[in-house]
């Protein structure tokens, strides 16, 4: 089971993918209490944020069953991806290859002339893309 979120600085949602469906709830209440823990990092960071152009935050925190990470763009926008922990396959590198293929899926959406930046993100490639990474992980 894996969870893959965007969040606008404002902390809507932007974007929110479950595979598998059944446990949705239990992801979005995990997904926005890390929130508060990606709000941490960045400000503990400062100005180091702002001069650093790796905005991977890591294993924001593990609880029994899931690992949750983040990522966080320089518009502020924060990417949460939450995957069951018993997936021992799954090494930070490959989490933050991921988190770079979401960014970069990201910034075509946002290069699109068409997409109001803030409003939800409704895109074929864009899910075809984020549907084969969480295959992966699953």
């Amino acid at each position: 089971p894996s969870q893959c979120d965007l969040f606008c600085s404002q902390n809507y949602p932007l974007y929110i993918r479950s595979v598998p469906t059944e446990n949705e709830l239990k992801f979005h209440y995990t997904v926005h209490t890390s929130l508060d823990v990606v709000d941490e990092k960045i400000s503990a960071m400062g100005k180091a944020l702002v001069d650093q152009r790796e905005l991977y935050l890591g294993l924001l925190y593990p609880t029994e069953d899931y690992k949750v990470y983040g990522y966080v763009t320089n518009s502020k926008v924060k990417f949460v991806m939450v995957v069951d922990s018993s997936n021992t396959a799954l090494r930070d590198n490959e989490i933050r290859s991921m988190f770079r293929k979401l960014h970069n899926s990201y910034t075509d959406i946002m290069c699109n002339p068409f997409y109001n930046p803030g409003d939800r993100i409704h895109s074929r490639a864009f899910d075809t893309m984020v549907n084969s990474m969480m295959m992966q992980v699953c």
